[in-house]
């Protein structure tokens, strides 16, 4: 009966009891009335065991050899000992009773075995249960598991692909933004440079005026002497005619020497305005200097009748020429002595900035000096002003791209940013600034020889 009861919850346990419910119960209902045979009938109580025996011979029979009940054979092989033990006692007894009598305590020794055989393969079959259910849960766990990490790795690949995406077309954007960014950046520096080209514009027409000039009285006076000498021809006066020979011949080299003082004016401002090919060539930095010295002063007059400045100059003859390229560094040196005016030009002003009388404004002479210098391996160029300095809060920002100290509109920011990056980047030197706050600041190029 136990052991019916226990096919019973297998299969129920399995969801597979309708279709072995019936012959269980028949199975158990036979077996109870074998057990109530036996206790009626005492005398012949070992007719109703060996036939509850062959009972759960046939049960187990039928559990071995059928599929569904594989997971019972542990249990089955726990019990047969003992009904086979039990079998052999009971037929022995049924045959004969004087023989069961001689070997029954074999029979009880082997009853003995077989159960404590029994209980063993429980004991383990139990323990082999548990480890196996015990394994079956961590599979399932990790199977369970499996499925979370599955899902999870689809909404993290879904949200990985939505990123990138994304990321991409932050890129994209990014890109035509800087594409914008370089085409606007590219607009101003020109912008920069044609300021530049207007600053040195005054400065260039008083310059090429002076070298006009003698060409022109120079050509007038040769046409007067060239009248003279057709006069002394006729009168067969030819010493006459040999020594206004040699003045028309004197005045036509200095025509020379001034049409190409002329020449090279034009040429410089030609080499300013446009952009750089990026070749260094052996340059007098000197000539370069006081060149964009007079031609920074002479356009700022030409602007402002009323601006006047002392310039001063401090050059050393031992440099020689350097390999610099000449267009770029001329713009570099044209920016620091135009910043170096604007100075001198603001603290020459009758009113300070807030509306107060300046007090510096009869005994203050507004005063830039340019210097060069040779020290080692490396050449010095200096452009000094006595102007009101730079504000030690805004020092370590006046080489950003478009901060500037000056108002709106009379500046772009960008003349000091590209002058650095023009020392820096393109010569390998340095661009330094020394500055007091009411006396002045001087700006430093130092450029590898």
């Amino acid at each position: 009966m136990i052991i019916i009861r226990y096919l019973r919850r297998f299969l129920q346990k399995e969801d597979m009891l309708a279709g072995w419910d019936r012959q269980l119960i028949i199975a158990l209902t036979v077996s109870i009335a074998l057990l109530v045979t036996g206790v009626v009938l005492p005398n012949g109580s070992y007719v109703p065991a060996l036939l509850t025996d062959f009972l759960l011979l046939y049960i187990m029979w039928i559990a071995y050899t059928s599929k569904i009940f594989q997971p019972l054979k542990p249990a089955i092989y726990a019990v047969l000992p003992y009904v086979i033990v039990s079998v052999l006692a009971n037929l022995t007894r049924l045959i004969s009773r004087h023989f069961y009598n001689e070997w029954n305590s074999y029979f009880e020794t082997a009853k003995l075995f077989a159960v404590i055989w029994m209980l063993s393969m429980w004991f383990i079959t139990k323990k082999q249960r548990k480890a196996i259910e015990s394994e079956r849960l961590r599979a399932q766990e990790k199977e369970k598991q499996y499925v979370i990490t599955e899902a999870l790795k689809s909404e993290l690949e879904v949200q990985v692909a939505e990123r990138t995406a994304a990321l991409t077309q932050q890129k994209e954007e990014l890109q035509v933004a800087l594409n914008e960014l370089k085409s606007t950046q590219a607009q101003l520096i020109q912008s920069e440079k044609m300021a530049s080209l207007g600053e040195l514009t005054a400065g260039i027409a008083h310059e090429i005026q002076n070298p006009l000039n003698f060409v022109n009285n120079f050509s007038e006076v040769n046409a007067e002497l060239m009248t003279e000498m057709k006069d002394a021809i006729e009168k067969g006066d030819m010493e006459e005619v040999k020594a206004i020979a040699n003045d028309v011949i004197a005045n036509e080299q200095k025509i020379n020497h001034h049409g190409k003082r002329a020449d090279a004016i034009v040429k410089g401002m030609l080499q300013h305005s446009r952009s750089s090919g990026g070749q260094k060539e052996p340059t007098d930095i000197n000539a370069l200097a006081d060149e964009y010295l007079r031609l920074a002063y002479h356009g700022l007059r030409a602007k402002d009748k009323s601006f006047n400045a002392t310039m001063k100059t401090d050059f050393d003859e031992t440099i020689g020429k350097i390999n610099i390229i000449p267009q770029d560094m001329g713009r570099v040196i044209l920016n620091l002595i135009t910043n170096a005016f604007y100075a001198v030009t603001e603290k020459k002003k009758p009113l300070t900035p807030d509306g107060r009388l300046n007090p510096l404004f009869k005994d203050y002479v507004p005063t830039v000096t340019v210097s060069t210098k040779k020290a080692g391996n490396k050449v010095l160029i200096s452009v000094k002003d006595n102007g009101n300095g730079v504000p030690l809060q805004v020092l370590d920002k006046i080489f950003q791209p478009f901060f500037t100290t000056k108002p709106t509109g009379e500046g772009t920011g960008l003349g000091l940013s590209m002058s650095y990056d023009i020392v820096t980047k393109g010569h390998g030197g340095e661009l330094k600034v020394e500055t007091k706050e009411g006396r002045g600041s001087e700006f430093v190029i130092l450029l590898p020889v």
